[in-house]
């Protein structure tokens, strides 16, 4: 099988810090990672090519620092991987971003399986997998938490919010992953250092034959106005006494506030 998995850089949420006068996040010097839902998505790759056979590709989107991320899918059992870090790739939001994501599946040619994160980590807006199959003409499987092929076609149990809906579909088909879909591995040390070794592409948007109003910030269809932290208040109330009168007072000021 030939299987595409499209991740994009993310900053690690766990280490951005917020502003307290002006409650917004502050992202610099915050290390990039890929996020979970993606790292879901490489692992099902991984193991559909290893029952399977085949080659799996790493197509990334991200900045200058990419190249340091995109070791960890090669570690993880990444064949080879594509990397979209031009600045003009920068701001499309999930349109410009699936205009990069579906030229760059064209430009790789081959591929049975497009795999991809249920959302992103930062802006979660859950469109990128609509668009490319759109884009592409292919058909789409959302919120994956089983998927097996047979042949030429895949089968994908669906995780909705009140039940579980099993589907099948030929190949090719894009499908995005949730976190129900498996645990992804670990890369031992000796994998990290081979995975400097395996192939990396970069493409630019001439590459992919994209014009300027394609990607980046001119093909954004939603524009942020605000990315605020939510303001906190802090009641500081220290509640005396033995555990039983503690708590019945913490219930009775709980229920003062509405909380309950």
């Amino acid at each position: 099988m030939e299987i595409i998995v499209c991740l994009k850089q993310v900053p690690d949420l766990q280490q951005i810090r917020i502003k307290r006068e002006t409650r917004e996040p502050v992202l610099e010097g915050a290390p990039f990672v890929f996020g979970a839902f993606e790292k879901n998505a490489l692992e099902e790759a991984v193991r559909l090519r290893e029952k399977h056979g085949g080659k799996v590709i790493a197509l990334a989107l991200g900045n200058a620092k990419l190249k340091d991320t995109i070791i960890e899918a090669l570690a993880m059992g990444a064949d080879e991987a594509v990397m979209l870090t031009d600045p003009a790739f920068a701001g499309g939001g999930s349109a410009g971003t699936a205009q990069a994501l579906a030229a760059a599946v064209r430009k790789i040619g081959k591929f049975d399986l497009i795999l991809m994160g249920e959302g992103s980590a930062d802006n979660y807006s859950g469109q990128v997998t609509g668009r490319v199959a759109e884009l592409l003409d292919l058909p789409q499987i959302t919120y994956a938490r089983a998927l097996s092929v047979e042949g030429n076609r895949v089968r994908v149990t669906r995780d909705l919010e009140d039940a579980l809906e099993v589907v099948e579909a030929e190949l090719p088909v894009v499908v995005s992953a949730t976190s129900e879909l498996n645990t992804p591995r670990l890369p031992p040390l000796t994998a990290i250092l081979k995975a400097s070794k395996k192939p990396i592409k970069t493409f630019t948007p001439a590459d992919l034959g994209l014009a300027a109003d394609q990607v980046g910030a001119k093909a954004a269809v939603v524009q942020t106005l605000s990315n605020l932290a939510p303001e906190q208040e802090r009641k500081q109330v220290l509640f005396e006494g033995d555990a039983d009168k503690a708590v019945d007072e913490l219930l009775k000021a709980l229920q003062k506030e509405n909380a309950f």
